[in-house]
Protein backbone atom coordinates (compact mmCIF):
# COMPACT_ATOMS: atom_id res chain seq x y z
CA UNK A 1 0.00 0.00 0.00
CA UNK A 2 2.67 2.20 0.92
CA UNK A 3 4.59 1.55 -2.98
CA UNK A 4 1.26 2.35 -4.24
CA UNK A 5 0.87 5.68 -2.54
CA UNK A 6 4.87 6.80 -3.04
CA UNK A 7 3.98 6.05 -6.95
CA UNK A 8 0.69 8.20 -6.82
CA UNK A 9 2.70 10.63 -5.05
CA UNK A 10 5.49 10.85 -7.63
CA UNK A 11 2.83 10.83 -10.33
CA UNK A 12 0.84 13.93 -8.64
CA UNK A 13 4.02 16.08 -8.34
CA UNK A 14 4.67 14.78 -12.29
CA UNK A 15 1.57 16.73 -13.37
CA UNK A 16 2.00 19.52 -10.46
CA UNK A 17 5.25 20.09 -12.01
CA UNK A 18 4.19 20.04 -16.00
CA UNK A 19 1.42 22.21 -15.41
CA UNK A 20 3.40 24.24 -13.48
CA UNK A 21 5.89 24.50 -16.26
CA UNK A 22 3.05 25.22 -18.71
CA UNK A 23 2.09 28.21 -16.96
CA UNK A 24 5.62 29.25 -16.57
CA UNK A 25 6.07 28.86 -20.44
CA UNK A 26 2.36 30.75 -20.87
CA UNK A 27 3.54 33.32 -19.03
CA UNK A 28 7.20 33.47 -20.21
CA UNK A 29 6.08 33.31 -23.96
CA UNK A 30 4.63 37.14 -24.81
CA UNK A 31 4.23 38.60 -28.20
CA UNK A 32 6.58 40.47 -29.32
CA UNK A 33 6.35 44.03 -28.46
CA UNK A 34 9.98 45.34 -29.75
CA UNK A 35 12.32 44.48 -32.48
CA UNK A 36 15.93 46.36 -32.10
CA UNK A 37 18.15 46.39 -34.95
CA UNK A 38 21.99 47.70 -34.51
CA UNK A 39 24.78 47.73 -36.24
CA UNK A 40 27.22 49.98 -37.78
CA UNK A 41 25.11 50.81 -40.87
CA UNK A 42 26.58 53.06 -43.47
CA UNK A 43 24.44 51.92 -47.22
CA UNK A 44 21.27 50.32 -45.53
CA UNK A 45 18.67 52.15 -43.12
CA UNK A 46 17.16 49.96 -39.97
CA UNK A 47 13.53 50.74 -41.88
CA UNK A 48 14.81 49.31 -44.73
CA UNK A 49 15.71 46.35 -42.84
CA UNK A 50 12.93 46.20 -40.79
CA UNK A 51 10.63 46.24 -43.56
CA UNK A 52 12.20 42.51 -45.32
CA UNK A 53 12.71 41.15 -41.71
CA UNK A 54 9.29 42.14 -39.80
CA UNK A 55 7.67 39.53 -42.43
CA UNK A 56 9.70 37.05 -41.00
CA UNK A 57 8.61 36.96 -37.12
CA UNK A 58 4.98 37.60 -38.33
CA UNK A 59 3.09 34.91 -35.99
CA UNK A 60 5.65 34.45 -33.77
CA UNK A 61 5.62 35.00 -30.02
CA UNK A 62 9.13 35.81 -27.62
CA UNK A 63 9.79 32.25 -27.27
CA UNK A 64 8.61 30.91 -29.90
CA UNK A 65 11.37 32.69 -32.41
CA UNK A 66 14.16 30.09 -33.25
CA UNK A 67 16.72 32.52 -33.32
CA UNK A 68 18.94 30.18 -35.22
CA UNK A 69 16.45 30.16 -38.37
CA UNK A 70 15.88 33.84 -37.94
CA UNK A 71 19.42 34.87 -38.13
CA UNK A 72 19.93 32.43 -41.43
CA UNK A 73 16.98 34.43 -42.98
CA UNK A 74 17.96 37.44 -41.89
CA UNK A 75 21.63 36.87 -43.62
CA UNK A 76 19.30 36.03 -47.07
CA UNK A 77 18.38 39.67 -46.88
CA UNK A 78 20.48 41.83 -49.47
CA UNK A 79 23.35 43.95 -47.87
CA UNK A 80 23.59 41.89 -44.92
CA UNK A 81 27.05 40.02 -44.16
CA UNK A 82 26.79 38.43 -41.01
CA UNK A 83 23.88 38.80 -38.09
CA UNK A 84 23.53 37.71 -34.41
CA UNK A 85 19.95 37.70 -32.69
CA UNK A 86 19.36 37.34 -29.19
CA UNK A 87 16.13 37.08 -27.21
CA UNK A 88 15.76 40.71 -24.06
CA UNK A 89 13.48 40.27 -21.62
CA UNK A 90 10.46 40.35 -21.90
CA UNK A 91 9.28 41.06 -24.76
CA UNK A 92 12.14 41.92 -27.55
CA UNK A 93 14.02 40.56 -29.48
CA UNK A 94 17.97 42.27 -30.65
CA UNK A 95 19.28 42.13 -34.16
CA UNK A 96 22.99 43.02 -34.49
CA UNK A 97 23.89 43.20 -38.28
CA UNK A 98 27.13 43.73 -40.20
CA UNK A 99 26.49 45.23 -43.63
CA UNK A 100 28.10 44.17 -46.63
CA UNK A 101 31.04 46.85 -47.94
CA UNK A 102 31.10 47.12 -51.54
CA UNK A 103 34.20 47.08 -53.07
CA UNK A 104 33.10 46.83 -57.26
CA UNK A 105 30.07 46.61 -59.56
CA UNK A 106 29.57 42.89 -60.91
CA UNK A 107 27.65 41.87 -63.82
CA UNK A 108 25.53 45.12 -64.16
CA UNK A 109 23.39 44.12 -61.70
CA UNK A 110 25.36 42.98 -58.57
CA UNK A 111 28.45 43.81 -56.17
CA UNK A 112 31.33 42.41 -54.67
CA UNK A 113 32.33 42.66 -51.39
CA UNK A 114 36.01 42.49 -50.52
CA UNK A 115 36.16 38.93 -50.92
CA UNK A 116 34.99 38.40 -54.10
CA UNK A 117 31.47 37.47 -53.43
CA UNK A 118 28.55 38.53 -55.31
CA UNK A 119 25.40 40.40 -53.75
CA UNK A 120 22.13 41.79 -54.79
CA UNK A 121 21.96 45.80 -54.73
CA UNK A 122 18.65 45.62 -54.21
CA UNK A 123 16.78 48.47 -54.01
CA UNK A 124 19.44 50.50 -52.51
CA UNK A 125 21.73 52.48 -54.07
CA UNK A 126 25.59 51.74 -53.82
CA UNK A 127 28.33 54.51 -53.30
CA UNK A 128 29.80 56.09 -56.80
CA UNK A 129 32.84 55.43 -58.04
CA UNK A 130 32.93 51.36 -57.68
CA UNK A 131 35.05 50.15 -60.62
CA UNK A 132 32.57 47.72 -63.07
CA UNK A 133 33.85 44.33 -63.02
CA UNK A 134 32.40 41.07 -64.91
CA UNK A 135 33.07 37.50 -65.43
CA UNK A 136 30.99 33.83 -65.55
CA UNK A 137 29.55 32.69 -62.48
CA UNK A 138 31.96 31.68 -59.84
CA UNK A 139 34.61 34.06 -60.85
CA UNK A 140 34.21 37.20 -58.75
CA UNK A 141 37.24 36.76 -56.35
CA UNK A 142 39.89 35.73 -59.49
CA UNK A 143 38.64 39.03 -61.42
CA UNK A 144 38.78 41.20 -58.42
CA UNK A 145 42.22 39.91 -57.57
CA UNK A 146 43.16 40.71 -60.92
CA UNK A 147 42.21 44.20 -60.91
CA UNK A 148 43.46 45.09 -57.98
CA UNK A 149 46.68 43.44 -59.62
CA UNK A 150 46.00 45.85 -62.80
CA UNK A 151 44.93 48.92 -61.14
CA UNK A 152 48.01 49.41 -59.19
CA UNK A 153 50.22 48.70 -62.37
CA UNK A 154 47.98 51.35 -64.45
CA UNK A 155 48.29 53.77 -61.39
CA UNK A 156 51.79 54.05 -62.06
CA UNK A 157 51.21 55.22 -65.38
CA UNK A 158 49.00 58.03 -64.32
CA UNK A 159 45.50 56.02 -65.58
CA UNK A 160 42.57 54.63 -63.79
CA UNK A 161 40.94 50.78 -64.26
CA UNK A 162 37.20 51.31 -64.70
CA UNK A 163 36.39 48.46 -66.37
CA UNK A 164 37.50 44.61 -66.60
CA UNK A 165 35.98 42.17 -68.41
CA UNK A 166 36.35 38.34 -68.23
CA UNK A 167 34.65 36.61 -71.08
CA UNK A 168 33.30 32.88 -70.86
CA UNK A 169 36.27 31.71 -72.72
CA UNK A 170 38.92 33.17 -70.62
CA UNK A 171 39.98 36.09 -72.54
CA UNK A 172 40.46 39.78 -70.46
CA UNK A 173 39.49 43.12 -71.56
CA UNK A 174 39.62 46.11 -69.59
CA UNK A 175 39.15 50.63 -70.32
CA UNK A 176 41.00 52.82 -69.14
CA UNK A 177 40.06 56.05 -67.88
CA UNK A 178 36.66 55.55 -68.96
CA UNK A 179 37.39 55.53 -72.42
CA UNK A 180 40.03 53.66 -74.48
CA UNK A 181 39.62 49.75 -74.75
CA UNK A 182 42.18 47.45 -74.35
CA UNK A 183 41.80 43.22 -75.49
CA UNK A 184 44.29 41.78 -73.29
CA UNK A 185 43.27 38.10 -74.55
CA UNK A 186 44.09 35.23 -73.08
CA UNK A 187 47.94 34.17 -73.38
CA UNK A 188 50.90 35.75 -72.63
CA UNK A 189 49.71 38.67 -70.75
CA UNK A 190 52.26 39.77 -69.03
CA UNK A 191 54.61 40.02 -72.49
CA UNK A 192 51.41 41.91 -73.63
CA UNK A 193 51.12 44.16 -71.11
CA UNK A 194 54.85 45.09 -71.01
CA UNK A 195 54.11 46.20 -75.18
CA UNK A 196 51.41 48.30 -74.07
CA UNK A 197 53.14 49.99 -71.68
CA UNK A 198 56.14 50.71 -74.08
CA UNK A 199 53.76 51.95 -76.41
CA UNK A 200 51.91 54.10 -74.24
CA UNK A 201 54.42 55.95 -73.39
CA UNK A 202 56.18 56.37 -76.51
CA UNK A 203 53.77 57.18 -78.47
CA UNK A 204 50.01 56.38 -77.50
CA UNK A 205 49.34 58.59 -74.58
CA UNK A 206 49.37 61.86 -76.37
CA UNK A 207 47.22 60.21 -78.57
CA UNK A 208 44.21 58.35 -75.81
CA UNK A 209 41.40 60.82 -76.89
CA UNK A 210 40.96 59.75 -80.47
CA UNK A 211 41.37 55.62 -79.13
CA UNK A 212 38.81 53.41 -79.82
CA UNK A 213 40.75 50.45 -78.63
CA UNK A 214 43.80 48.50 -78.50
CA UNK A 215 44.34 44.95 -79.44
CA UNK A 216 47.66 43.12 -77.78
CA UNK A 217 46.67 39.96 -79.16
CA UNK A 218 49.28 39.71 -81.43
CA UNK A 219 52.74 38.05 -81.40
CA UNK A 220 54.56 41.46 -81.47
CA UNK A 221 53.57 44.92 -81.34
CA UNK A 222 49.87 46.20 -80.73
CA UNK A 223 46.79 47.35 -82.87
CA UNK A 224 45.11 50.46 -82.53
CA UNK A 225 41.36 51.26 -83.77
CA UNK A 226 40.83 54.63 -83.94
CA UNK A 227 37.63 56.86 -83.11
CA UNK A 228 35.75 57.33 -87.01
CA UNK A 229 37.27 54.29 -89.05
CA UNK A 230 36.10 51.01 -89.77
CA UNK A 231 36.37 48.53 -87.19
CA UNK A 232 39.27 46.49 -88.89
CA UNK A 233 37.91 43.39 -86.93
CA UNK A 234 34.43 43.45 -87.81
CA UNK A 235 33.92 42.80 -84.02
CA UNK A 236 34.01 44.04 -80.20
CA UNK A 237 37.20 42.59 -79.75
CA UNK A 238 36.33 39.23 -77.09
CA UNK A 239 37.75 36.38 -79.18
CA UNK A 240 40.21 33.55 -76.96
CA UNK A 241 43.43 35.10 -78.15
Amino acid sequence: MSQRGGWLGVLLLLVLFGAGGRALWLWLDRPLERVSIGGDLEHVSADYLRDRLSPLLRGHTWLSVNVSELREQALAVDWIAEARVSREWPNALTLELVEQVPVARWNDDSLLNSRGEPFAIGSVSPPGGLPDLAGPEGSGAEVLAYHERLATRFAEMGLELTQLRLEPRGAWRFQLNDGVWVMLGRGDREGRLARLTAAWRRQLERQASHIRYIDLRYPNGVAVAWHGEVDPLGQDGTDEG
